[in-house]
């Protein structure tokens, strides 16, 4: 018997598991739903074992549990149809990769080992962001507050897609300091004042700078698993109106558990890549000169417009409708002359922690600032996420699809190292390979993470960060990862490129990423 092509097989196995799922889900419902769901099912699945050209006695038993009534009809609970369901998927996989000899070992890990044949699909239908303001009491938004801000880009969001609101399931919206005004579950409080329908849940989370684009990876993990059908993911970051550090709690205060994790501020860390990299004062510099450049000219350009929401003051005039901290005419030159914004704590003690840790350094290379380190900013991101099935609901065409997503712990004195692992992670977790990815979008928390993080995947300047990033527009903390999503799909759209990936280091030695593409 002569194996079907393997890309036949993969999309015969994959039409037998959907159709497995949708007969379990179908158990919630009538009779008469799950007829219909078996007459629609199986026709199409028919044609897929046909167009397989590979039939045997495996086959046919997977292919009996549709025929003629359908077993699952009969199950008396999900659980056991969901155990019949399963057993089909297996003996779908044992069918690619035994009865048909043409298939490969390699063949068959692409396609069981991805993690992500079990899953509905997760996909995103619009995102939206605010300008970024500067972050103080002159910042252009500072009069805002964070749940104003995020009520205002939930609003933004369901008019502009005529969205009902009852068919989603759950907001959530995070931010790195959840206290005062941006704690107590922001995101119920901004459903509410946004006018959404009243079963939408909220829920707040915190992992420091990863938290937009967690937030965003727990909604479509939600949808993945068949839990939600719809929810919205972002987060909000008012610095102008909060203090960094409110919330650090032990990890930065208490003595004994600062020592255990060689606790040290960020820059120290990032002055410690520089140190360690070999990266000078010039080159962290003209890393930063090119941030402004890009920004400058993407916004020139407009490619931000079609996420940017206008912030709007009591009266509803404009407060804001560009990233205010830009500096375009920003030179090595001009960078040249600020003072490194680090030494002083390396100085106090901080130094010696760095050296104590890696006793390979004979001394720290201070060579970041507020030139070529993130902005300090006020903004708030929105990513809309759903099934199909709430696509079709709501008369909205997907943009894209998040294939997958990690989250991974680095060493925590330097903090920043995590990028790069958890992009392989959540590369792997997607079945992909690094050649896989189109464009790249790292948080430019400092300019020696992304060079760190270029040299150790190889990715060139032109594939990376390729609209400017933190460094010229700001990095509004617990915003930033769901900014980075709407960024990514944007110019994948713009190239006709296909995949994405984005990825932020936080404190402590976090780190997070996710992999979109365009559908």
């Amino acid at each position: 018997m002569v194996a079907a092509p393997y890309p036949q097989r993969l999309q015969a196995a994959r039409a037998l598991h959907d159709a497995s799922y949708d007969i379990v889900i179908g158990l919630a419902f009538s009779r008469e739903y799950q007829r219909f769901l078996c007459r629609r099912l199986i026709p199409p699945f028919e044609e897929q074992i046909a167009q397989s050209g590979c039939r045997n006695t495996e086959w046919g038993a997977i292919f009996a549990l549709y025929d003629h009534g359908c077993p699952l009809l009969k199950c008396r609970s999900a659980i056991e149809a969901e155990q019949i369901a399963a057993g089909a998927v297996v003996c779908a996989f044992r069918w690619i990769g035994a009865a048909c000899p043409g298939s490969t070992k390699s063949e068959n890990d692409d396609f069981c080992n991805t993690g992500r044949e079990f899953t509905m699909e997760a996909y995103v239908y619009d995102h939206v962001r605010t300008p970024r303001g500067k972050g103080r009491p002159d910042g252009a938004l500072h009069e805002i507050t964070s749940v104003e801000m995020a009520t205002q880009l939930l609003k933004a969001l369901q008019s502009r897609n005529n969205l009902d609101t009852a068919l989603l399931d759950d907001v959530i919206i995070g931010m790195a300091q959840p206290v005062g005004e941006q704690g107590g579950v922001l995101a119920r409080a901004a459903v509410l004042q946004a006018g959404y329908a009243q079963t939408v849940a909220g829920q707040q989370i915190h992992r420091f700078c990863a938290t937009g684009l967690d937030a965003v990876s727990l909604i479509a993990a939600q949808v993945h698993a068949g839990m939600i059908q719809a929810g919205i993911g972002g987060g909000v970051e008012s610095m102008s109106r909060t203090v960094m550090g409110y919330d650090s709690g032990a990890w930065t205060s208490d003595p004994s558990v600062a020592y255990s994790n060689h606790y040290a501020p960020q820059g120290i860390g990032a002055d410690l890549i520089a140190t360690l990299d070999g990266f000078t004062r010039e080159d962290v510099d003209r890393f930063a000169v090119e941030s402004q450049r890009k920004a400058a000219h993407a916004w020139e350009n407009g490619y931000f417009k079609n996420a940017i929401v206008p912030i709007r003051d009591v009266l509803g005039d404009v407060l804001l409708d560009h990233d205010e901290h830009m500096r375009p005419g920003t030179t090595v030159e001009s960078l040249a002359k600020l003072k490194p914004a680090f030494e002083g704590f390396g100085k106090a003690g901080f130094e010696a922690v760095a050296k104590a840790k890696y006793p390979e350094i004979e001394e720290l290379n201070y060579v970041h600032h507020g030139g070529n380190s993130s902005g300090i900013v006020d903004g708030a991101g929105l990513v809309l996420v759903g099934s199909k099935e709430f696509g079709e609901k709501a008369g909205l065409k997907p943009r894209g699809r998040i294939r997958s997503y990690a989250n991974i712990g680095s060493e925590p004195m330097i903090m920043l190292t995590a990028p790069a692992a958890v992009s392989r992670k959540a590369i792997k977790a997607g079945g992909m390979t690094e050649k896989d990815i189109d464009l790249w979008e790292l948080n430019e928390a400092f300019a020696s993470v992304v060079m760190r993080f270029q040299q150790e995947l190889d990715i060139p300047d032109d594939k990376i960060n390729v609209n400017g990033g933190a460094i010229a527009m700001g990095h509004p903390l617990g915003a930033t990862g769901a900014m980075l999503v709407g960024t990514v799909l944007d110019e994948l759209e713009r190239r006709d490129a296909e995949t994405g990936l984005i990825t932020l280091c936080a404190a402590n030695g976090l780190g997070t990423a996710a992999i979109i593409e365009r559908v």
